[in-house]
């Protein structure tokens, strides 16, 4: 085991297309979004003193040996030192984020993420990025009920994916960098609770939600099409369209819809809800031209009620397959 500090982070993330139908087996697109940070830092302790967990941005901290199984930091821990084979480390995790909670950009995941690797990299182990998106699922199920696999995937990754559940990773080419800026309504979306409300509206109606879940898999589908052609303009209109299919589906709101049709208004090429909906994020694909200028449509998003906004490009990573 090393004796000296070890640091990690990981990002936070965005869901281009394809929430809640992913959770139903079609395909989902993410990307990293680098903007927004977690980092997990380890400090070796003296002998004896087992491993305290520290997160004070939350104003919470727990020594691993007295924190219950559903201890989301704890089980990320043990899970770690399990897959490593290793007994509790002497020392003070502590966990800092950058990344909005609730808000659909993969807190819960990048916590964990930084934190498998930061453990991994205390005991000088380093684990590839299917190792750690398995152990952060193992995570997310705490968080979210019946997570997709989607968060811990495109955060471990650290690249744009194109994602089905229980199918193996496929990374997204992306042929013409894109830009987005992502609105925050600053009202927390819980994942756990949405999901389930979708799950039981679909139990009602299962051929009305499966005919919804189709048509958002075939806007996927057509997404990924354009990002891998590098034709960025078609996907203004696909937002468009999962937006529309995300209200019918019962889990956007008047404040996402607003934010939504003002960044269309102010010059977006497109836009939607990203991540569980009814609170959380939206997303508007933005082309920046002599006409129009990034800063119009941050104005317009503030103005219709976001309380911080984030431009992030989607590109592909150099050593991308």
């Amino acid at each position: 085991m090393s004796h000296k500090r070890s640091l990690s982070s990981a990002p936070g993330k965005v869901i281009l297309f394809g929430e809640h139908a992913v959770v139903y087996g079609r395909p989902a697109i993410a990307a990293p979004v680098t903007q927004v940070q977690a980092s997990a830092a380890v400090t070796p302790a003296a002998p004896g003193s087992g491993l305290l967990i520290a997160a004070p941005d939350l104003g919470r901290q727990v020594t691993l040996s007295t924190a219950p199984p559903d201890d989301p930091l704890a089980a990320a821990t043990r899970l770690t030192l399990a897959h490593l084979s290793a007994p509790e480390p002497d020392g003070i995790l502590t966990i800092h984020s950058t990344i909005p909670i609730a808000s659909g950009l993969g807190s819960g995941a990048a916590v964990s993420t930084a934190l498998v690797r930061a453990l991994g990299s205390l005991l000088g182990r380093k684990l590839p990025a299917d190792s750690v998106s398995e152990i952060v699922f193992e995570v997310e199920k705490i968080h979210h009920g019946t997570p997709s696999g989607i968060d811990n995937t495109v955060i471990a990754f650290e690249q744009p994916i194109y994602f089905v559940r229980e199918r193996p990773v496929q990374r997204l080419r992306v042929a013409a960098p894109f830009t987005l800026v992502i609105a925050d309504t600053g009202i927390r979306s819980p994942t756990k609770k949405i999901v389930a409300h979708v799950r039981r509206a679909w139990k009602r109606e299962p051929a009305h939600y499966d005919a919804l879940f189709d048509q958002i898999g075939d806007v996927t589908d057509e997404a990924r099409r354009a990002i891998e052609a590098g034709q960025t303009s078609a996907l203004g209109p696909l937002m468009d369209e999962n937006h529309e299919l995300l209200i019918e589906m019962g889990v956007s709101s008047p404040i996402l819809d607003e934010l939504v049709e003002a960044a269309r208004f102010a010059g977006a090429l497109g836009a939607k809800l990203s991540g569980a909906g009814q609170g959380g994020a939206v997303i508007a694909l933005v082309e920046e031209t002599a006409d129009l200028d990034l800063a119009e449509i941050i104005g317009a998003l503030t103005e219709a009620g976001a309380r911080w906004t984030i431009c992030t490009q989607v590109d592909s990573p150099y050593h991308a397959s």
